[in-house]
């Protein structure tokens, strides 16, 4: 085996349509020079072994534990639900394994610090999920904002549907309804969102918010129930970035007949347009629109053709390459450019912040 080959094992991998079968996968498998997914732990030994048959895993573990003990793992990923990171990233820190989790870090701020504390101590590469931040579109918006296409940035405006969290869903996401699993609109589309516009304009300096639940109620289609909803399903946002330019954002539950992602940018020179199918901004395509002065109507700007790596063609395991891209690096070279704990634990304050603003409105 290649020594320069770094070995994954999963807590939570499932050969179905569950978020780390259809983006991690994939996006390790076009980064077989530096990834070799050797192994599973799932909640029972059988939910292993199966996914182990389905991915020709050589490994499936009783526990997750068994899993971060094994010699065999240099990298532990914890793609689980929420209400369990923090107990799966803790033990892969005191076992001194580099690791990856799923966004967010922890159910809430306080976990969060927690473990990035820990990850400090050990030493270890630490990366969290906020793959928007590594989307060759947020990249390219980045550049043409560095290097003025806009001018001096005056403003950005957000308006986006967050797909879930509407009137009616799964029994398998059900879990979403209930904001005790940290899971929210809050911390899922808006917490990825917010990481890929501050990876392009910059950190928040001061935050407002209000968050309103209208649906008391969310109906499961295929048990044919209704569940009591915890989740606000809308979002409203204003802040100032600390460039000085003014920020504002309002997330919806479920999905609209209109508009579904809407992100504008206005400055000294120019305005440029970002929309997209959902509000998720780490797994929808997005398409740029921009426009300087002297235009007279908006084009499309499309990514050059450099800044492509080679990577998968579809754009959720696409963006989800470029973290794992980062974090193969940060291993074999001892840099620190992967979205760390101590990032997580700055856009979980942030949407602290948002809550705790909005609370005290109630």
């Amino acid at each position: 085996m290649n020594k320069n080959i770094i070995k994954v094992g999963f807590i939570g991998l499932n050969p179905d349509s569950h978020w780390a079968a259809m983006a991690h996968m994939p996006a390790l498998k076009a980064l077989d020079k530096d990834f070799e997914v050797v192994g599973v732990a799932n909640s029972t030994l059988q939910s292993a072994q199966k996914t182990a048959k389905a991915f020709n895993l050589p490994y499936a573990f009783e526990t997750p534990q068994d899993l971060i003990n094994s010699s065999e793992v240099d990298l532990v990923v914890v793609t689980v639900k929420v209400p369990y990171h923090y107990e799966f990233v803790k033990a892969a820190l005191k076992a001194g394994k580099h690791i990856h989790c799923e966004w967010p870090l922890g159910n809430g701020l306080k976990e969060a610090e927690e473990l990035a504390e820990l990850a400090k101590q050990k030493g270890v590469v630490n990366s969290v999920g906020t793959q928007m931040r590594t989307a060759v579109e947020v990249k390219y918006l980045k550049k043409l904002v560095s290097e003025g296409y806009l001018g001096e940035v005056l403003s950005s405006t957000l308006v986006a549907d967050g797909g879930n969290w509407g009137a009616e869903t799964i029994a398998d996401l059900a879990y979403l309804s209930d904001k005790t699993k940290g899971a929210t609109m809050l911390t899922i589309p808006f917490g990825h969102t917010l990481a890929g516009v501050r990876e392009v304009l910059g950190e928040i300096s001061d935050i407002s918010a209000r968050m309103i639940k209208r649906r008391e109620n969310v109906y499961i289609t295929d048990t044919k129930k209704s569940i009591p909803n915890s989740v606000e399903d809308q979002i409203m946002v204003n802040g100032i970035f600390k460039s000085g330019a003014a920020f504002s954002a309002h997330y919806r539950g479920g999905l609209s007949k209109g508009t579904n992602f809407l992100w504008e940018i206005n400055g000294t020179k120019g305005d440029i347009k970002v929309t997209g199918d959902v509000g998720h901004g780490q797994m929808t395509q997005l398409h740029i629109l921009g426009a300087q002065n002297s235009d007279e109507k908006m084009k499309e700007l499309l990514v050059p053709e450099e800044m492509y790596l080679e990577k998968p063609e579809n754009v959720i395991p696409r963006n989800v390459f470029g973290i794992y891209s980062l974090i193969a690096k940060d291993i074999k070279e001892g840099t620190r450019e992967a979205p760390s704990f101590q990032d997580a634990v700055s856009l979980h304050k942030l949407l602290d912040e948002i809550e705790k603003s909005s609370n005290n409105k109630k």
